[in-house]
């Protein structure tokens, strides 16, 4: 069992937990993530990991309750336990792979869009304590919906935070900020887009037009974790890939994100997912493809 020794409600029926999970918490990196299981009959849900503490074998993990799971999942109390916590899972950052020094020669922007602060923060907070300048635009629809403003600040060189009704910091999207910066000539040679597929969508739009070599995350669109169940398959660069096995990060003027929201969507239903093994044969799964995850 995996306790949870910390509880904090960010938003509306948004909580962070910190779990009481030594081996995950020793080996995870930047980028990754988490499959949480709350008991015998509850579904497995991938989470991106939004902290870590070796010392402390803790692992800070975000929840927003959608579904039944997830509401079951935010009303355990500090104490109480998931059943399983396994990970870390999926490939690091590729940020922190690199040379240091070359590292704090990049004009680097993260921008993040709602929960998609929280897989944000770590790579941010490696970054910072390693000595790697990097600017943060993150936003929300609304001021109540903004999570980590402060956390961020501490470990952003540069925080701008956006609103979509200008409730709070800049009155827009976070394509909106980042042209405008770039109107005021502030330049960026490197970005990490994280959060729903349509703002990765637009991000990626304009950062190839301004020419910012941009990696997205593709966390939203996982469902059980280990490329067996086919809900993650996209075309990135015209080849099948699995956000869960091969991300979930990917360079973002490759994704096809029209195909993966349209397939995203039709995965929702069971005539759907039927209709897109037969579509996809083999390919429709990231493991041995004939495994059946999803039946």
């Amino acid at each position: 069992m995996y306790p949870i020794v910390r509880k904090k409600k960010l938003a509306d029926k948004i909580y962070l937990m910190d779990v009481k999970a030594e081996r995950v918490a020793k080996a995870a990196l930047p980028g990754q993530f988490v499959i949480v299981k709350i008991d015998e009959t509850g579904e497995r849900i991938p989470l991106t990991i939004c902290d870590y503490d070796a010392s402390a074998g803790t692992v800070t993990i975000v929840i927003q309750a959608i579904g039944a799971s997830t509401e079951r999942m935010v009303e355990l109390e500090e104490g109480e336990a998931f059943q399983d916590f396994v990970g870390p899972l999926g490939c690091a950052s590729d940020l922190i792979y690199e040379d240091i020094e070359e590292l704090k020669k990049k004009k680097i922007v993260f921008i993040a869009g709602g929960l998609g602060t929280a897989p944000v923060y770590p790579q941010v907070k490696w970054l910072h304590e390693h000595g790697v300048d990097c600017d943060v635009i993150m936003g929300a629809r609304t001021k109540d919906l903004l999570i980590y403003v402060d956390e961020m600040k501490a470990v952003a060189t540069n925080l701008y935070v956006t609103t979509d009704d200008g409730s709070y910091g800049f009155h827009g999207m976070g394509t909106n900020q980042l042209q405008e910066l770039w109107d005021q000539g502030v330049r960026y040679d490197h970005c990490v887009a994280i959060g729903p597929m349509i703002m990765m969508k637009f991000v990626c739009k304009l950062t190839k037009e301004l020419g910012i070599h941009t990696i997205v995350s593709m966390n939203p669109i996982m469902v059980d974790g280990t490329g067996m169940c086919g809900a993650c398959r996209l075309m990135v660069g015209g080849e099948v890939k699995f956000a869960c096995v091969d991300g979930p990060e990917f360079d973002g003027h490759l994704v096809d994100f029209d195909q993966a929201m349209k397939r995203q969507a039709q995965y929702k239903t069971e005539e759907g997912r039927a209709l897109l093994r037969l579509q996809e044969g083999d390919t429709h799964h990231g493991g041995c493809g004939n495994c059946g995850g999803d039946r």
